[in-house]
């Protein structure tokens, strides 16, 4: 067969309240969650071994053995008894472990082009079913309603298995930066366990508010993310770049999911360009989406 080349795109979060730890361990969170143009590229193909997820991904050494796309593959071998093998080329532009979401996208994408040439549909229970054995962003991707030249926006809660589509706003220009600081997901959220034992908490709008916050004016958002505050105290080097956006002109910023990535928003196209030429000088990994 002839490769299938997809796009898998990164996100940002719009607000994101983590709520105390739940009995099994785990949190709930209410946020917004948006896709944004830029993009991890996959190259798929089919092979005649069986059983098999070889996964390729020149210039990114630290994508592990067992990762994203081949618990994809397995769970989706193992729910649906397909046994076709592949090859995937990753080419990896969405930083790892920055917030973003790459990794989830990657899967949500891949199992897309899986669903397709096995000949079989992607139903919400085959989709969700994926999901709940790979990653909670996961869910997000599948079900963002996004498309080639349109974004996905979604209210997110639970543990990001229950996913709203709302329509995106088509006004918004990004600004990323990327300081160079690697927090593990699981670090982030015992800091924010932390937090809480010492009774303080993030005050974020309601669940009920986010996307009325969405729709006004940005530099009225109220949004707030219970991850930042946290991880700036053990990494001050977020916190410059986090001021660095602020003086960008940005009229609204934060960190995305539980970090490192901290992004700036503009209502105009000119006044993002014009931020990135100010800080790419000082942060190198910058990128206007």
């Amino acid at each position: 067969m002839s490769d299938i080349q997809i796009l898998a795109p990164a996100k940002v979060n719009l607000g994101l309240k983590v709520l105390p730890k739940r009995a099994d361990g785990f949190h709930n969170i209410e946020s917004i969650f948006q896709t944004v143009r830029l993009y991890d590229v996959l190259t798929v193909r089919q092979t005649d071994r069986k059983n098999t997820c070889e996964v390729f991904a020149p210039g990114f050494s630290d994508l592990p053995t067992e990762n994203t796309l081949t618990k994809t593959y397995r769970a989706f071998c193992s729910l649906t008894g397909c046994s076709s093998g592949v090859t995937v080329t990753l080419e990896k532009n969405i930083p790892s472990g920055g917030g973003l979401g790459g990794g989830s996208s990657d899967a949500a994408y891949f199992l897309k082009v899986l669903s397709k040439i096995n000949g079989i549909e992607l139903k919400k229970e085959l989709a969700d079913g994926v999901a709940s054995l790979v990653g909670s962003d996961v869910f997000f991707f599948l079900h963002s309603g996004a498309e080639k030249d349109r974004s996905g926006c979604a209210v997110v809660t639970g543990r990001g298995e229950f996913v709203r589509q709302i329509l995106p706003r088509n006004d918004l220009f990004f600004l990323l930066v990327f300081p160079g600081v690697h927090s593990s997901t699981k670090e982030a959220y015992e800091l924010v366990d932390k937090t809480y034992e010492a009774g303080g908490e993030t005050d974020c709008p309601s669940l009920a508010d986010l996307e009325a916050v969405y729709r006004s004016p940005v530099k009225d958002w109220t949004f707030a993310n219970s991850f930042t505050s946290a991880l700036l105290q053990k990494y001050p080097k977020i916190g410059l770049a986090l001021r660095d956006v602020k003086n960008s002109g940005a009229l609204w910023s934060d960190m995305t999911g539980s970090g490192a990535t901290v992004f700036g928003v503009f209502e105009k196209k000119q006044d993002a360009e014009k931020a990135y030429s100010l800080l790419k000088k000082n942060w190198p990994l910058c990128v206007i989406a």
